[in-house]
C-alpha cells in the first residue's frame, strides 16, 4: 500500500480511522472467541453454574442493603434543629410486622406538615426536610395499602401527638428497625 502524499490529507485521515475500525473488529472477535471457549465451558457445570450467580448476585444485595438510608440520613441532620417547633401525630415503634406500611406512611403525612412549617419560618433545614418527604413518596408511589391491613392499623390521627424531637426519635427507630 503507497503512501498518501501531502495532498491528500483527508484521505490520510479516512485511512486512519478505517485501520481503527478494524483493530476493533478484530479485538471485539478475540473477546467473543475467549469468552465462548471459556465462559460457556464454565456454565456447562454445576460449580461454574454457582459462582456466576454468586457472582451475579451478591454485589445486589450488598448495595441495597436498605432502602431507606437517605431518608435515615437526612433525618440526622434535621433532628438538632431549633426552628421547628410543631406537634406531630407519633406512631408507635412497636407496632406489628403487618402494620409496618401504614406506619411508615405516616411518618412521611407527618413530614409533610413539618415541610409546610419550614416553608412558612423559612427553617434553616427546609431542604432535607423536603429530600425525607421526596424520597418517602417515591418508595410509596408503586405500592397501595391492602384494605385489609388498613382495617386491623390504625389511622395517622389515632396516634398521640408529640413534639417535634420525639417524633424524630421514633421515625429514626422506626426506619433502624425496617433496614434490620
Amino acid at each position: 500500500m503507497a503512501q498518501p502524499t501531502q495532498n491528500s490529507a483527508g484521505a490520510w485521515r479516512k485511512l486512519e480511522s478505517q485501520k481503527i475500525h478494524v483493530k476493533n473488529i478484530c479485538l471485539q472477535y478475540q473477546l467473543y472467541l475467549l469468552l465462548n471457549s471459556y465462559f460457556f465451558c464454565l456454565l456447562k457445570n454445576k460449580t461454574g453454574l454457582t459462582i456466576f450467580f454468586l457472582c451475579a448476585y451478591v454485589p445486589k444485595t450488598e448495595a441495597n442493603h436498605c432502602k431507606w438510608s437517605e431518608v435515615l440520613k437526612d433525618l440526622e441532620l434535621i433532628k438538632t434543629s431549633q426552628d421547628i417547633d410543631v406537634s406531630l401525630y407519633t406512631a408507635n415503634t412497636d407496632e406489628d410486622k403487618e402494620c409496618q406500611e401504614p406506619v411508615m406512611r405516616c411518618f412521611f403525612l407527618e413530614m409533610k406538615v413539618i415541610l409546610h412549617e419550614c416553608s412558612i419560618k423559612k427553617c434553616s433545614r427546609t431542604q432535607d426536610v423536603f429530600n425525607i418527604w421526596k424520597n418517602g413518596n417515591a418508595r410509596f408511589e408503586t405500592t397501595h395499602l391492602n384494605s385489609t391491613t388498613s382495617k386491623k392499623c390504625k389511622q395517622c390521627e389515632e396516634y398521640e401527638e408529640k413534639n417535634f424531637t420525639e417524633f424524630i426519635q421514633s421515625f429514626v427507630k422506626v426506619i433502624q428497625k425496617e433496614c434490620k
